[in-house]
């Protein structure tokens, strides 16, 4: 049995090794001190590193075990919440936070994580009430007010979003994420008072590399607006390589698994299952083709509902078909039938009519030949647009956590020749099954272009889909400002004009 103060004094070196990111050490010691001590905070710090290394399930474990001893600590009863929300298990998440707001009502990290849960799920308006609810309980809490201004963002409330975003920078001013997302939602002049502050900002020796990258971001946004390409380009290159470096991304991985998704054997997935579904429509193509613009005009379509850019689909082919290379046919049988459920299941929580339902996750792309099979009424969109426009869209665009590939403008390219490579062996292997849409040819004709895509999904013409500006459906991406405007031509080519430095992709 460790004293108190020892314990006290073991805790605080877990904490500061959760800080510098070494998770397995945290693992490890805090599980030897579990054995001499069994102390809520142990229980929480494991689940906690098991979380930051993606090991969801063992989260969820060590949680059980916490909530066997403790079941009514709300503690565990939070930490259980995010590890089955990470694991997209949303009814399960939302059990857990209810359950640890009726033990202490006023615990501000549940009020924020349920937040986050039922913004995750598209009920926006549910989510401002549980932030607004947090921080009338403890004011200016920073994850919380952030959290608040992706809402209002994403559902085009830019203004409330930016006041959120300045209430948080005034006591935290080391949160640069913040002065991005400002930046992201303002057009400005060579007046504009934002930009001497990021530029001052950026003087201070004691902000680490990833805060000074997401005010990099910021100042090429606003050198970008006053037509100064030179600096614009120079400063999204400052904040691109410190991505580059945090992350340490290599394109090798991308080209081994681009391989086993060819070399999977699609035939044994063809079968006579009565697989039962909604329509689903997929919109894949690389990240800034314009897959946010198409499900913005189809989710205005009164028989569409646009879930958005949903990431469990590739969890879950991943896990049950792409780990295990020899899988025998009963198996097969037994993972589709798996698949369909386990999908349909998640996107219920999303919307449950019979609508077609959309998801826009791009890189889906990769599974073509399990979805034609998984969901035998599913549809396909592959947003086609300019490459050296893709290019360019993905490298000035910051993307929080995801789509390494896009800080490098060498890496972007050779992940489009990937996708390109796979999108060819996807019409090969299944013609006719999917549908190319060109985003120059949809900004140029919108109505002619929309009414042969409806023809395709087999709906019916609806005259909001040529307005699609005014739906005010949640969009959570780096599109959000743009899919909310009118169809506009200035996107295309918009890579013109940074196109002197862009000379060794072309």
């Amino acid at each position: 049995m460790i004293s108190d103060s020892e314990l006290q004094n073991k805790v605080t070196v877990l904490t500061n090794k959760l800080k510098a990111g070494l998770f397995l050490d945290v693992v490890k010691d805090a599980k030897n001190l579990l054995k001499k001590r069994k102390h809520q905070i142990l229980f929480n710090i494991i689940s906690i590193a098991y979380q930051s290394l993606g090991e969801n399930l063992k989260s969820i474990e060590i949680m059980t075990d916490a909530l066997k001893a403790n079941p009514n600590n709300p503690h565990f009863l939070n930490n259980m919440g995010i590890s089955h929300h990470k694991e997209y298990n949303y009814d399960k998440a939302e059990y857990y936070f209810k359950r640890g707001l009726e033990i202490e009502p006023k615990y501000i990290n549940i009020l924020n994580n349920l937040g986050n849960l039922k913004r995750d799920l598209n009920f926006t308006e549910i989510a401002i009430d549980y932030y607004k609810k947090s921080l009338s309980i403890k004011k200016d809490v920073p994850e919380t007010l952030y959290n608040l201004s992706l809402s209002y963002e994403s559902l085009g409330n830019f203004f409330e979003a930016k006041e959120c975003l300045k209430r948080l920078i005034k006591n935290n001013p080391k949160f640069t994420i913040a002065d991005r997302l400002i930046a992201s939602m303002t057009k400005y002049n060579e007046e504009s008072d934002h930009y001497n502050k990021m530029k001052n900002k950026l003087k201070d020796e004691t902000l680490t590399d990833e805060e000074k990258s997401h005010l990099y971001f910021g100042i090429g946004k606003y050198f970008e607006d006053i037509k100064n390409y030179k600096d614009s380009f120079l400063n999204y290159s400052n904040g691109n390589k410190i991505c580059k470096n945090l992350s340490k991304y290599k394109v090798e991985k991308d080209k081994e698994n681009f391989k086993k998704i060819k070399e999977f054997n699609y035939q044994v997935l063809e079968n006579n299952l009565e697989l039962k579904s909604r329509k689903l429509i997929f919109i894949v193509g690389m990240p800034r083709s314009g897959t946010s613009l198409v499900e913005q005009i189809l989710s205005a379509h009164s028989s569409v509902y646009g879930g958005g850019e949903l990431n469990f689909l590739n969890k879950i082919i991943e896990n049950k078909f792409l780990k295990d290379t020899k899988i025998d046919q009963k198996q097969i049988e037994n993972l589709i039938k798996e698949t369909n459920k386990e999908y349909l299941k998640k996107i219920s929580f999303y919307e449950n009519s019979k609508k077609d339902f959309t998801d826009k996750a791009p890189l889906n792309f990769r599974y073509v030949g399990f979805i034609k099979n998984i969901f035998p009424n599913a549809k396909i969109i592959n947003c086609l647009r300019d490459p050296t426009d893709i290019y360019w869209s993905n490298f000035k665009n910051y993307f929080s956590g995801s789509l390494f590939f896009s800080n490098d403008l060498s890496d972007i390219k050779k992940f489009y020749e990937l996708y390109d490579d796979l999108m060819t062996f996807w019409h090969s292997k299944f013609p006719n099954y999917i549908y190319d849409l060109k985003y120059d040819e949809l900004v140029n004709n919108p109505k002619k272009e929309i009414l042969k895509l409806l023809q395709y999904l087999e709906l019916n013409w609806d005259e909001k889909c040529l307005s699609h500006d005014k739906n005010k459906r949640s969009i959570k991406t780096a599109s959000s400002t743009q899919a909310r405007k009118p169809i506009y031509k200035s996107a295309i080519k918009s890579s013109e004009n940074f196109k002197e430095f862009l000379k060794d992709l072309l």
